[in-house]
């Protein structure tokens, strides 16, 4: 009877799971608490608590706007304009004006202007002379040297093979004589005479003085809203970070100033060319009305600062104008040197949501756990009665031992069952 009461004992797989199951949608589990007493550490775990609560309400809920919805993608489209009246001073005190169709080249890019404030021109005619002197591959002695020479990326047209000796000068009485240099320049056939970039400049006045009228308009589409850096009843303004901010026009003189704080920097800009970056960033708080979004202007500086001796310096580039005239073409090449403005436009524009709202306050409730974390590695780790406060709140089980110990109390509780049985059984024949 013992073995049969012993086999009892132990129930089947089934009515495990099915206890399991039971137990599953019956009882409720809550985890161990135990109550310290310790002004120490309850002190901490508030401080803790106080410092997390604040940087969860004032940086992240209202400095960075936890409870909008935001929208950092921006559809653009900028416009840019710019006036004023140059001179150019020459020779025998002659002067050239030049007007925005002058200087501006090309007329329209986009995002990007180009002001010119220097230049050297070349009034050419397709023909054949002399290379340019300057170009050492160029200097020669026969005719061999000039059609044996392989292509060169700085010659100016294509050689004819010929190499031209220009007749010796008589320093005395100024007169040329018949005896040719021992060294002649090669023959081109192409657009003469070649371009001599280390000619006097032609620098632009008053380039300080132009305006440059950014007019751009933007759209957010996550929230279909639209906006213009420009107020409805503007006026002819210059801007002013501090008493007219919101003016969309500026002077070169500010952007230079801006982009580059050495005065000698800036001048050499203004002679061999600079690139400026001018930064339209749009910060918009869609609770308030759209009007008050307003853009903020930064300008930077990209290329290579002439003091860092770079390979190539500034901005430049060359055009020309072409015509025909009598059967023979001629045209005025033209090496810009100039600042060149490209625009940038970024965004990001916040709207109020329940949603985003409710998951940032989960968020933060999460952080919540991190005072109790410190603190419990404080109070069981580190202080004096860490081994003790352990003994409190976990308990150590030894798994052979446990089941043995299981097993034994399984034993005992079957045995007591039998006792129980047998003194049952004679009161029931009495």
């Amino acid at each position: 009877m013992s073995s049969n009461l012993s086999a009892k004992g132990n129930p089947p797989f089934g009515e495990n799971l099915k206890f399991a199951l039971k137990s599953y949608f019956t009882e409720y589990k809550t985890p161990k608490f135990v109550l310290i007493h310790s002004v120490q550490y309850t002190a901490l775990l508030r401080s803790i608590q106080i410092v997390i609560i604040a940087y969860s309400t004032l940086y992240m809920l209202i400095y960075q706007k936890g409870y909008q919805k935001h929208d950092t993608t921006v559809i653009s489209s900028v416009t840019l304009k710019l006036k004023g009246i140059g001179q150019v001073d020459m020779p025998q005190n002659k002067t050239i004006i030049l007007d925005v169709a002058d200087y501006v080249v090309p007329p329209s890019e986009n995002n990007a202007i180009f002001v010119m404030t220097n230049f050297v021109q070349t009034n050419q005619r397709r023909s054949t002379c002399s290379e340019n002197i300057k170009l050492e591959q160029a200097i020669c002695t026969s005719d061999s040297i000039c059609s044996n020479q392989p292509f060169i990326p700085t010659m100016n047209g294509r050689w004819t093979g010929r190499c031209l000796f220009t007749p010796e000068t008589n320093i005395v009485n100024q007169t040329r004589t018949a005896i040719k240099n021992p060294k002649g320049v090669c023959e081109y056939a192409g657009w003469c005479p070649p371009e001599d970039t280390e000619s006097s400049p032609m620098l632009v006045q008053g380039v300080l003085n132009f305006t440059l009228f950014i007019k751009t308009f933007i759209e957010f589409p996550l929230f279909g809203v639209k906006n213009k850096n420009m107020v409805d009843n503007l006026k002819p303004c210059i801007f002013d970070p501090i008493y007219n901010k919101d003016c969309p026009i500026f002077t070169i003189d500010y952007i230079l100033n801006q982009a580059e704080d050495d005065s000698i920097e800036r001048d050499l800009m203004l002679r061999y060319g600079g690139v400026v970056n001018i930064k339209l960033h749009w910060d918009c708080n869609l609770d308030r009305s759209v009007k008050l979004c307003k853009p903020e202007y930064t300008f930077t500086r990209l290329d290579a600062p002439f003091r860092e001796k770079p390979f190539s310096i500034g901005y430049n580039f060359r055009y020309t104008s072409t015509w025909k005239q009598n059967d023979e073409h001629f045209r005025t090449l033209t090496k810009a040197y100039g600042l060149r403005f490209i625009i940038s436009t970024s965004g990001n524009a916040g709207k109020f949501n329940f949603i985003t709202l409710t998951l940032n306050i989960g968020s933060l409730i999460g952080i919540f756990g991190i005072a109790t974390f410190v603190c419990d590695v404080i109070i069981f780790r580190l202080s004096k009665r860490a081994g003790v406060n352990r003994n409190f709140v976990f308990e150590k089980v030894h798994w052979k031992k446990g089941f043995n110990a299981t097993l034994d109390q399984s034993k005992l509780r079957i045995e007591r069952n039998e006792d129980q049985l047998l003194n049952d059984v004679p009161n029931v024949d009495k």
